[in-house]
């Protein structure tokens, strides 16, 4: 990547005829001459720089308007800006005959930034690729992908099927070859005599400055997207590959997310396990996928910094499900590493993730938590995602968020939109601004600002006039110094004609639709007949949720954010000619839920409870059920009762484990055993036990519920296998297994690798039976409860 570098000769006068000027003779130079004096240097210097803070949020390129300058000795006039261009001499000198007056001469250098590509081997690090440059990446595919393409048979290339563009870390870029060209084609003028605003000095005055670099950065994020994003996926295609992108960055980012991720074959976001990473990610990946038709929408899932060695897919489950309903419906767990198979356990780990590899001593257990994500990956890629407002993001660039202001009312969902969709891939149909992906809102919120440029504002008229709702503040100007000052005369005769309320009033109507201005949503979505998707009576805690429609059926998903039990009354904006079904995710499990009550707009509501952090989709289907409301949805147990007899619980002796099998007469904690044998145990336990059954009720359900455990369990009723459990509830139903009489049950536990190696550390090295690069723990740290702590019941259910 490269940036323009700005150095001041020493000033110059008429008297001295001539200067040279010492290794211009490199094709990169530009000479900048501006008559006036040495000038202080522009007090807004962060007007040229990047953001170099790990997450540039939705304002962080929009500065307050600077006063105006009252010394003209302060100021550059771009008008008197001399640009010299002259060819160099053999010993690459220029030589000038200087005018009348006093000069600054500033020598002007495209010069390479110097960050480098990491993480990677000293062998394969060199400087970062320019990413305004098609040509330069394809230098970069040739001698990278394109070497190992080579040297593979076509024949044997189908395992190579995506180039994966990581979250963007590599720091800012603002300038390329022929950026002058390309600046002065988009926007009518030339850069050259704005140039000294890089180097803080004002020219023109601080707003003609202010515009310049608006264009600039708008430029580089245009040419970001287009050049490296674009340019990646032309030259993947062209190679039989796609490309996979997450479409934002920290330290740094120099697009715009939505432009950025939609020159992408596919998206990507990423949450950690813990923390605040993915807060603003997984919106900016999903808003991108929605308006850009990329129904897939992927997740760098469960990365985590931090405790190795001490997480499991229990604690995972709380920001799983949260991005599910912002919009991810395809899980990247973050990550698996190759292990040596003669290695030691646990083997390499990595700081920046979790311990998806078969050295972890619950990846034998990963297929239950692999069905959910799969079960929730596969119904939330069904069908059109359901949301009534878009924000719009507003211009200005670098930008990696948005912002929703006013707040978006409890019950409806939204999107981030740009103006490139605007502009290009809008129209309205009946009220809705409908997207050429296929997505449809009914409000569109401006974001509080003053500028918008002109032809957007334009677009914006013709889609009120067709019918489209849409709130935010009346623009003022242009941001940008093209067409300056018609641009802002344009802008200001638009706004005149849609902003037409007298004051006092929040409305004004603009052929079919209506522009608003302060006003709540709900207020305007209530108004244009638009109820909440999803809503509970006062008082009761709303679940997160997603709705995807389809044509014959409408998919939710609820998630239960808390460690409590929930119970609400939702209704759903659905059709009072379909019935709901209760389908669990962690199981498989589908039944109809005969309770219900249809209001006079024909929305449904029906109650549902949730145990603590637990999911539910409730799909409504076309047709009738009988309607049953003095029958539970989600029932309590009928009866229940619990395993009093003695478990016996045999370890795995291959890792430092008793030799015989232990007998529990009550469930309890390994770590609270004496011996370190058990108290440091890592891996599976088989706990068997009899459970006798006096009398079988063939119109119940019986479910065998563990309690707790930690952390994951599978379980077997008389020799077969009946599931497993790594979240609460800690239960699978049994019916179909259980017998009159003596039932034996048997229960595999697997905890984590946390404690033996803490237990390995009080150890001489020759007898620790573990191993890792990644070492956090000491040998007094507290050990992680482990085991199946109970207590087991067995739960009746009459449905």
């Amino acid at each position: 990547p490269y940036a323009p570098v700005i150095e001041s000769l020493p000033e110059v006068s008429a008297n001295e005829y001539m200067i040279e000027i010492a290794g211009a003779g490199n094709g990169n130079v530009e000479v900048l001459l501006a008559e006036a004096p040495m000038v202080e240097r522009y007090a807004e210097k962060s007007l040229a720089k990047m953001f170099q803070q790990p997450l540039p949020m939705w304002g962080q390129y929009m500065w307050p308007e600077q006063p105006e300058n009252t010394d003209a000795s302060l100021v550059i006039d771009p008008e008197k800006v001399v640009v010299i261009n002259e060819k160099p001499d053999a010993q690459g000198n220029i030589t000038w005959n200087v005018p009348e007056g006093k000069w600054v001469v500033e020598r002007v250098m495209m010069e390479t930034t110097g960050v480098k590509n990491s993480p990677a081997m000293p062998d394969a690090t060199g400087l970062e690729i320019d990413k305004m440059s098609k040509e330069h990446l394809q230098s970069h595919f040739d001698a990278f992908i394109g070497e190992i393409l080579q040297k593979i048979p076509a024949e044997d290339r189908t395992t190579f099927k995506y180039m994966v563009e990581d979250s963007y870390e590599t720091g800012g870029q603002n300038w390329t070859d022929g950026m002058t060209e390309q600046f002065q084609n988009r926007y009518g003028y030339s850069p050259i005599p704005y140039l000294p605003a890089l180097n803080g000095t004002v020219v023109g005055s601080p707003e003609i400055t202010n515009r310049f670099l608006w264009d600039l950065r708008r430029l580089v994020a245009d040419l970001v997207a287009t050049e490296y994003v674009g340019g990646m996926r032309e030259i993947a295609n062209k190679n039989g590959l796609k490309t996979w992108l997450e479409n934002y960055g920290h330290w740094g980012f120099p697009s715009e997310f939505l432009m950025y991720g939609g020159q992408s074959d596919e998206i990507g976001g990423e949450f950690w396990s813990e923390g605040s990473l993915g807060d603003i990610e997984n919106r900016a990946a999903s808003s991108c996928g929605h308006i850009y038709g990329k129904n897939v929408i992927w997740a760098e899932s469960c990365t985590s910094g931090g405790p190795v060695f001490s997480r499991y897919p229990a604690i995972m489950k709380q920001r799983v499900d949260r991005f599910f309903t912002e919009g991810i419906n395809a899980t990247l767990l973050h990550l698996y590493i190759q292990q040596r198979p003669d290695s030691l356990e646990p083997g390499l780990s990595a700081w920046f993730g979790n311990e998806f590899n078969r050295k972890n001593t619950w990846y034998s257990q990963i297929s239950t938590f692999l069905d959910y994500l799969k079960r929730c990956n596969y119904m939330l890629q069904q069908g059109r995602y359901v949301a009534d407002v878009a924000y719009f993001i507003g211009e200005d660039a670098p930008k990696m968020t948005g912002i929703c202001d006013p707040e978006l009312p409890a019950g409806y969902s939204f999107d981030y939109i740009n103006g490139e969709i605007l502009t290009d891939h809008a129209k309205v149909v009946d009220g809705r601004l409908i997207l050429d992906s296929g997505m449809q809102y009914r409000l569109l919120v401006l974001p509080k600002q003053e500028t918008m440029r002109p032809e957007l504002l334009a677009k914006i008229e013709k889609l009120v006039k067709d019918g489209l709702n849409i709130l935010g503040p009346k623009p003022m100007r242009s941001p940008s110094l093209q067409n300056y000052p018609e641009a802002d005369n344009k802008v200001a005769e638009t706004a005149n004609r849609m902003w037409t309320m007298a004051e006092g009033e929040k409305s004004a109507t603009v052929g079919k639709g209506t522009v608003w201005v302060d006003t709540p949503i709900d207020f305007i979505l209530n108004k244009i007949g638009v109820k909440p998707d999803l809503s509970v009576p006062y008082g009761e805690n709303m679940p997160l949720f997603i709705h995807r429609t389809l044509d014959d059926a409408e998919i939710y998903f609820l998630a239960n954010p808390t460690e409590k039990r929930l119970e609400i009354t939702p209704t759903f904006r659905v059709s009072d000619k379909m019935y709901a079904q209760a389908w669990d995710a962690t199981n498989g499990e589908v039944r109809n839920l005969h309770h219900f009550d249809i209001d006079k707009d024909g929305n449904i509501t029906l109650p549902v409870s949730f145990e603590p952090l637990q999911s539910w989709f409730i799909v409504f289907r076309k047709g009738k059920i009988e309607q049953k409301n003095d029958v539970a949805n989600f029932p309590q147990p009928a009866a229940v009762d619990t395993l009093s007899n003695a478990w016996t619980v045999s370890f795995d002796t291959n890792r430092r484990a008793p030799k015989q099998p232990v007998i529990m007469n009550t469930l309890a904690d390994w770590t609270s055993y004496p011996t370190d044998t058990i108290r440091n145990y890592s891996g599976t336990a088989i706990y068997t036990t009899t459970m006798p059954v006096a009398e079988l009720d063939t119109a119940a359900s019986y479910k065998l519920n563990l309690g707790k455990v930690m952390v994951m369990a599978k379980i077997k009723v008389n020799g077969t296998d009946a599931g497993g459990v790594w979240t609460a509830p800690y239960s699978v139903d049994i019916t179909p297994l259980l017998k009159q009489g003596d039932n034996q049950i048997e229960v595999a536990v697997v905890n984590n690798y946390k404690n033996r190696i803490i237990g390995d550390l009080s150890l001489p090295e020759d007898q620790r039976t573990t191993w890792t690069n990644i070492q956090i723990w000491s040998p007094t740290d507290e050990l992680q409860p482990s085991g199946l702590l109970g207590p087991v019941t067995l739960e009746k259910y009459i449905y």
